[in-house]
């Protein structure tokens, strides 16, 4: 049985897979860290190994309290992983991104896979059918959207993420709601046919705690999977173990 564990920029998501299938999630902020963990191995006694990723600086205190119930593995640039990595710079590559790109080559190993993860940034990332990731793009994200028009602004509002009623605005805060969510749904879209034009028969995967502002308006056909990052990473897990 296996932990995983994503520490992003705001929370942290816990995950258990048994036999590679998910059978609990959560997530919680970084405050609760300690008696979640404790809950989760009283839980679930058998989980023997997890992995730790973090798109910030890990906490050394982190990993020794989940080292007290069971081995772990940290995910790093050096980590290995089971797809060609042809990045310039490796190093700077994000680890989310390496596990979307794992959860990628093996949910679809010999076809084209574009992973769009709508978290704080957007990110784009490329598997194609030779198992190569080749890259992509990285965004601002929706809240990312709102808080500049904000802070860079004298007069613009404070708001936060809200359903699209029309595409055209008429009134302050409806025009920026339209400024944002149709706004990533048009460069969603634009961005995939790009990428379309490049790759054939290219499978979309949405997927990020925003994705569902933007599931049912894109034109392109996606799989909308809002676990995909926890499942690279249990992938990357056991390729680092077993």
């Amino acid at each position: 049985m296996n932990l995983v564990i994503d520490i992003g920029n705001t929370l942290v998501k816990y995950a258990v897979f048994q036999n590679r299938k998910l059978i609990y999630d959560q997530t919680s902020a970084s405050r609760l860290f300690l008696s979640i963990i404790k809950e989760l191995f009283e839980k679930y006694p058998s989980i023997n190994k997890a992995i730790l990723s973090s798109v910030g600086k890990l906490d050394r205190k982190e990993r020794d309290v989940v080292a007290l119930f069971c081995k772990v593995h940290v995910l790093t640039n050096n980590s290995k992983v089971p797809f060609k990595n042809s990045y310039a710079t490796p190093n700077t590559l994000g680890v989310d991104r390496l596990a979307l790109a794992a959860a990628a080559y093996y949910q679809n190993p010999r076809g084209n896979t574009l992973v769009i993860d709508a978290g704080t940034c957007i990110t784009y990332d490329m598997v194609n059918n030779a198992g190569e990731y080749v890259g992509g793009a990285i965004s601002p994200g929706v809240r990312m959207r709102y808080n500049a028009m904000h802070n860079q602004t004298a007069g613009l509002p404070l708001l936060g993420p809200d359903e699209l009623l029309d595409f055209i605005g008429n009134s302050t805060e409806s025009c920026m709601h339209s400024g944002v969510i149709n706004g990533v749904t048009q460069e969603v879209d634009g961005v995939i046919a790009q990428y379309q034009s490049r790759f054939q028969d290219l499978t979309v995967i949405l997927t990020g705690g925003d994705s569902h502002f933007f599931a049912k308006r894109l034109k392109n056909t996606i799989f909308a999977n809002s676990k995909f990052l926890l499942e690279g990473l249990n992938c990357l897990l056991e390729y680092n173990t077993n």
